[in-house]
């Protein structure tokens, strides 16, 4: 009986100590904190009311000459489509039994196409254009779409304010997991 009360102590003894052991354990010295230069290296996303859009500007006319070196092999010489995807047209359609979704037609926010843009295009060589580049090559697939004139040129807050045409037809997410009003106003202070 004896044995036994000593070997159910130990037991206990050790399931207790275990958290402790374990927080001693996180850490492993290896790494590092990232800099703040790392972090904003990485920290590029734009939001689709323009939040983290970077400096710089560009035509219209600009774009259709980035646009022609950079984009046109593989998304059309007018973003008709060919072996990417097709980029203009389509205003109407979604509700039809075809939709077509191109950034005229779909897309709900303008900055979120310097976004995609900037990290994935062109498809060879992801994040090679400058900022300049990226707005003019914005300026001219929004032209393309009968979304602005030909003179118009870009910069942060020309793009923020574009109402695509169909911003108001996106419904909010439902799970209640994305609900965290925190999170809307102050991510960074809640993750940590």
């Amino acid at each position: 009986m004896r044995t036994r009360e000593l070997g159910f102590a130990a037991l206990i003894a050790v399931v207790l100590g275990l958290p402790m052991h374990a927080q001693a354990q996180s850490h492993y010295g290896i790494g590092r904190a990232a800099t703040d230069a790392e972090i904003a290296g990485w920290n590029i996303d734009v939001g689709g009311n323009g939040g983290n859009l970077p400096p710089g500007s560009g035509s219209v006319a600009h774009g259709r000459e980035v646009f022609e070196q950079q984009c046109a092999a593989c998304h059309g010489a007018k973003g008709e489509g060919g072996v990417g995807d097709r980029l203009v047209g389509g205003q109407g359609s979604l509700t039809t039994s075809k939709p077509v979704q191109t950034v005229g037609s779909y897309w709900p926010y303008a900055p979120t196409l310097f976004d995609y843009i900037r990290r994935a295009m062109p498809q060879s060589a992801p994040e090679s254009l400058g900022n300049d580049e990226v707005y003019a090559v914005s300026a001219y697939i929004l032209y393309l779409n009968g979304l602005i004139p030909a003179e118009t040129t870009l910069d942060a807050g020309a793009l923020s304010a574009i109402k695509m045409p169909n911003r108001n037809m996106f419904v909010g997410d439902p799970r209640p997991d994305v609900k965290n009003p925190a999170c809307v106003t102050d991510c960074g202070a809640t993750n940590k």
